[in-house]
């Protein structure tokens, strides 16, 4: 029996980021016979146990901010040093994919992918600064280069962004397909009223997600619509300042933070409105998501439009004044509109991960047959 193409994927952990997600929809949807996912991270996540159980490895050695650049240098140099096995590399970690497709480099593994999911480094100006650095080495040490969007591999690829493959965050569109059997089970689970307008966000606890914008918006949409929730649902360094807001703007009784779940399909059958003003971002697949569950999105327009599955759920405004969501998210909420949308839409844009995983799947078949 011929054992599967093995392909290491490099991340910080796997948790319910973006990234993470993408990879571990393609992992279930791949035929694991012909190829397998192992792991490179820093941290334990969530998707942990079920890679294992999947047949995939989880590797870890510590990260940057626990043992200094020479350290973490060292130790992916060693690490490759040991697992030189790999033909293919694919790192998911932005500018920092720099330092590791280095390592790999260096020890000879054929395929080298940097891998963009972002449009804009995190961190105040001195991690800005090293993340800079360090995403200088991509282009010297990558072989190939893949864009979750247009504008992310602009961001990260400058003259090399034209080379780059975009590889698509699609979802289970069947999973997300909007139910009432499954939105009255949820609320009764969370304690929510079926009269209560629900308004939800997905994303990590982090200035980019930009909470303290949403959390403004909220207290003045309440004095609109009294009868109103607002479902956070993450974690992240900022989790225990955005706790403090939500007492401080009195909301104790109206906000609802959920910290991390595996349950998002679920969670978005309870929400009215899905809403997400980011101040940057590359492609968030739980945009994807809530389109796929008939949800309307008000996000920032930050965002590429390349998000947009036109099906009339998009609406894209400015993060300088918050009275215009709070106008637009009212005019939503008084009208009426159907949950139940098709999934053509996805397949036709490229956002089945279905297809995503086949085509995924084939290239890097072809990149382990040209590596041998």
């Amino acid at each position: 029996m011929v054992s599967p193409l093995r392909v290491l994927h490099v991340v910080v952990n796997m948790n319910r980021g973006g990234a993470e997600t993408l990879i571990m929809n393609l992992y279930r949807n791949i035929d694991r016979s012909k190829v397998q996912f192992d792991f490179l991270t820093c941290k334990q996540g969530i998707f942990d146990s079920e890679i294992v159980a999947m047949g995939g490895k989880v590797h870890r050695i510590p990260y940057l901010t626990d043992v200094g650049h020479l350290n973490y240098k060292r130790m992916l140099e060693e690490f490759f040093k040991t697992n030189n096995q790999y033909k293919i590399v694919h790192s998911h970690m932005d500018k920092m994919s720099g330092l590791v497709l280095r390592a790999a480099k260096k020890e000879n593994i054929p395929v080298r992918i940097a891998h963009s999911h972002n449009t804009r480094s995190e961190g105040a100006l001195p991690s800005r600064t090293y993340k800079w650095y360090t995403g200088r080495y991509i282009n010297n040490n990558a072989t190939h280069l893949f864009g979750c969007s247009i504008m992310a591999s602009k961001w990260l690829f400058g003259k090399r962004a034209n080379e780059a493959f975009i590889l698509k965050n699609g979802i289970d569109t069947f999973q997300f397909q909007y139910s009432s059997t499954r939105r009255e089970k949820i609320r009764k689970e969370l304690n929510i009223n079926k009269d209560t307008l629900v308004l939800g966000h997905v994303g990590r606890f982090s200035s980019q997600k930009n909470h303290f914008f949403l959390l403004e918006v909220f207290a003045n949409l309440i004095k609109n619509i009294p009868n109103t929730v607002l479902i956070l649902v993450g974690d992240g360094s900022l989790k225990q300042k955005i706790i403090e807001r939500i007492k401080k703007l009195n909301l104790d009784d109206k906000v609802k933070v959920l910290g991390v779940r595996e349950d998002i399909s679920l969670l978005l059958q309870s929400f009215d409105l899905f809403v997400f003003p980011s101040i940057h971002e590359g492609l968030p697949v739980t945009l994807v998501e809530a389109q796929g569950a008939g949800l309307p999105c008000v996000i920032s327009d930050s965002i590429t439009k390349e998000v947009d599955m036109e099906i009339g759920l998009v609406h894209s405004l400015p993060i300088n004044d918050c009275s215009i969501w709070v106008k637009k998210i009212t005019q939503i909420a008084n009208n009426n509109y159907s949950r139940g949308i098709s999934d053509k839409s996805f397949v036709l844009r490229g956002y089945d991960i279905k297809k995503t995983a086949v085509q995924t799947q084939l290239s890097y078949l072809t990149l382990g047959e040209k590596a041998i």
